[in-house]
């Protein structure tokens, strides 16, 4: 019955979209793309991931941070991902729980937990 994933969502404090866009549009590289006009006074904002997929964040007031809960983001330079938010001062922890995945845990100025992993291709060979 359920055949994809159309977009996750993440929660976000009012007012803070200029930090969000910073974040996940200038650091990530995510593409803005517009919100519904009955969506949009509600603040937060939409990005689109390559493949077509959606990632919101939307505001919650009062906010509190996702620490456990999180997305899980499939990136093609993991290492150099890594780097850019090392750079950027943001937190990168490695995590080698996983044998067959690369992957490091963030999180977005808001608190939010990050996962990013490598594509399971570049680890087993897989074109599929």
């Amino acid at each position: 019955m359920i055949t994809s994933l159309d977009h996750a969502q993440l929660a976000m404090p009012s007012g803070l979209e200029h930090e969000a866009r910073r974040f996940y549009c200038g650091l990530l590289g995510l593409l803005e793309l517009e919100k519904p006009p009955t969506l949009a006074a509600r603040g937060g904002i939409w990005c689109g991931l390559p493949d077509g997929r959606q990632l919101h964040l939307g505001v919650e007031d009062p906010f509190a941070p996702a620490r456990k809960a999180h997305i899980a983001l499939v990136v093609d330079a993991l290492d150099r991902l890594a780097d850019r938010l090392a750079e950027a001062e943001r937190p990168v922890h490695w995590d080698d729980e996983l044998a067959h995945r690369r992957r490091f845990y963030s999180e977005d100025p808001f608190g939010n937990r990050l996962e990013f992993v490598e594509p399971v291709q570049h680890i087993t060979g897989d074109t599929r």
